[in-house]
């Protein structure tokens, strides 16, 4: 994505600006050139010769200093560039970019630019949700400006709150996804289900056979498809913070997964298979909760659940199946032998029995699997920047990439 792009870095005035540094070189990693630009504010948090040993090019600073510039400094800069880049971008930044203001070398050559621009907002919570800070981002939504979103975390004022930066690969990741949307390798105009959790197979009405799924996944795949432009439905056994813009239907067991999914998959683009769906249910639900006798055991007559994954991927016409498969032992072998046996399209396998990934925890690794194609194996990562990566296979899969 970034291979030979030359990409302008406009860092402004916010706590977070020392992650542009960070992000400056994964972009450079990338395969990207960059040069920065950086209000007076910044140079408060950052200074210019970080960036200037970093990406081993000149900062521009001043729109009246020879030494940086032998040229008129803000268009020369603006045409050399194939993208732009606001990061972090403060809520004064943000409305001189809505309100066409141009006051100083950042904002002009902002006013300058005839190339894709990303602003990333990092601000505190209030400011945020400040209605005019709202206003001005719906503006730059409306004039193509494509909006990094910030993430919900510790702020510099020792609260929580939605304004926080990402962290650099989080912003990388999420960059990459919205030029590919405005390149047309994007998922726009296509609609996805997503299942996610453990589902629940009722005993009786308050005892359930279950599994350890916390859902993560799934709502971080919601999350990451609805950035590439994705219409999401959510079909989940938990209740979780709800990406925005994403329909959610509630269910518990896999039946009744399996009836929403039936109702959806005909007019969808593709089917996202992340929730643990149980083996097995009770052949009966008992209406009243079952009583222990003393020093007796339970006898349960069990039944086999349907698979879901390869009762849609058998029923798939144009429609992509995504499945997931978690395990405890030989990963790579079982997820082989799934792939096959599903008529998945993309087989995500993760190893369960490890304590710092997988089930419960936000980090996870994976591997990928495709028919034809070697099997990637993902680092480890949070479950968001993993879901991003899945995504990005999948954009691949309905261009038609190999």
């Amino acid at each position: 994505m970034f291979e030979n792009k030359k990409i302008v870095l406009i860092v402004t005035g916010g706590i977070a600006a020392y992650k542009a540094a960070i992000f400056a070189r994964l972009l450079m990693k990338a395969g990207a050139t960059v040069r920065v630009v950086m209000t007076a504010n910044a140079l408060e948090f950052v200074t210019e010769k970080t960036f200037a040993v970093l990406t081993k090019q000149p900062v521009l600073t001043d729109l009246f200093n020879p030494a940086q510039s032998t040229q008129v400094g803000h268009v020369e800069i603006a045409d050399w560039a194939d993208y732009m880049m606001v990061v972090p971008a403060t809520a004064n930044i943000i409305s001189k970019i809505a309100q066409g203001i141009g006051d100083d070398v950042a904002s002009t050559v902002l006013l300058a630019r005839h190339t894709p621009l990303l602003v990333a907002p990092a601000m505190n919570a209030n400011m945020y949700n400040n209605p005019a800070v709202q206003r001005n981002l719906q503006q730059l939504r409306q004039d193509q400006v494509l909006i990094l979103e910030p993430a919900y975390g510790m702020l510099a004022e020792g609260y929580a709150g939605l304004g926080r930066l990402p962290e650099p690969d989080e912003l990388l990741a999420q960059a990459e996804l919205k030029l590919r949307q405005i390149q047309g390798t994007s998922l726009e105009g296509q609609h996805y289900l997503v299942t996610a959790g453990g589902t629940r197979e009722y005993l009786d009405p308050v005892r359930y056979i279950g599994n350890r799924s916390s859902g993560k996944m799934g709502y971080a795949i919601a999350q990451a498809l609805t950035e590439a432009g994705a219409k999401v439905t959510l079909i989940s056994t938990v209740n979780l913070k709800v990406p925005v813009g994403t329909e959610v239907i509630s269910v518990q067991s896999a039946l009744e997964m399996q009836a929403e999914i039936d109702k959806l998959f005909p007019q969808s683009d593709g089917l996202v298979m992340a929730a643990a769906v149980a083996d097995f249910r009770t052949a009966e639900v008992a209406t009243q909760k079952i009583k222990k006798n003393q020093n007796q055991g339970l006898d349960l007559q069990l039944t086999q659940n349907p698979d879901l994954v390869a009762t849609f991927g058998a029923k798939k016409q144009n429609q992509k199946v995504i499945a997931f498969a978690a395990e405890t032992n030989d990963l790579i072998e079982h997820a082989q032998t799934k792939l096959q046996k599903k008529h998945a399209d993309l087989l995500v396998a993760n190893d369960v029995s490890r304590t710092d990934r997988g089930f419960g925890v936000d980090q996870n690794q994976v591997t990928i699997l495709e028919p034809g194609q070697p099997n990637e194996t993902l680092p480890l990562l949070s479950k968001i920047e993993t879901a991003r990566l899945i995504v990005q296979r999948i954009i691949k899969l309905s261009v038609g990439e190999n």
